[in-house]
């Protein structure tokens, strides 16, 4: 009659440990951003879709083609606008979800806010191309991408108020981010009386950044100087 072994069997059994489950709060940092990417590009498609296509006819002539565009340049130029607005959004986002590791806060709640002003923006921009009524269609379109700003100004405050980023995130890019994004609602705010007194309003979305970004670059290059004298200070 065979003996049990029992104590040599429960020897030879190796228990391996419980494979770590994944936190939760980091898998719906990433589902947030990939639900992010996905709704950008939508946003993106829906404004190739309002372009004009003009139709012809086989007695169409290629100047007569060309000038039927030009008539409805206003709708190419909404387009360039618009893409560039939002793509610049876009790099934003990707330049700081790239160090989030978790959700926390109110950031799901600005997220979704800065989505939906993301997904407003081709019908603000059939508005915008619009005829008539100027400073409804332009307050309209400049209002919505001021508010876009905002909610992610909201965002980046929320991930850094929260500490929801990674330890090696370099400390310049929340400075860019408020920078950024804070010149992009400047300047279609700043833009919203100037409407009241002159059409050329949209210079207000071309200058206001571009100074921004000048005045970005020389306090980075003071930060960095001071950086480099207080390193020679301490050799």
């Amino acid at each position: 009659m065979d003996v049990p072994q029992s104590s040599e069997a429960a020897a030879a059994v190796v228990v391996e440990p419980a494979a770590e489950e994944p936190d939760p709060k980091a898998v719906a940092a990433e589902r947030l951003t990939f639900f992010a990417d996905a709704v950008i590009a939508i946003a993106m498609t829906l404004l190739a879709l309002d372009l004009f296509a003009p139709k012809g006819t086989e007695d169409t002539t290629n100047s007569a083609l060309l000038d039927l565009m030009w008539r409805n340049r206003e709708t190419y130029i909404g387009f360039l606008i618009s893409f560039y607005v939002i793509g610049t959004h876009w790099s934003s986002h990707h330049r700081i979800f790239r160090y989030v590791t978790r959700i926390g806060g109110r950031l799901t709640l600005f997220s979704l806010l800065w989505l939906f002003t993301l997904v407003v923006t081709p019908f603000a921009t059939r508005m915008l191309t619009g005829e008539g009524a100027f400073q409804v269609r332009f307050i309209l379109y400049a209002v919505v991408q001021a508010l876009s700003g905002v909610f992610f100004l909201l965002m980046v405050r929320e991930i850094q108020a929260n500490r929801l980023y990674r330890a090696d995130i370099p400390p310049d890019k929340f400075s860019n981010a408020y920078f950024g994004s804070g010149a992009l609602a400047a300047g279609f705010l700043a833009s919203v009386p100037v409407s009241f007194y002159t059409t050329n309003a949209y210079d207000c979305w071309i200058v206001l950044p571009i100074v921004t970004a000048l005045a970005r670059r020389h306090y980075q290059r003071r930060i960095a100087a001071r950086a480099k004298a207080a390193g020679r200070g301490a050799a």
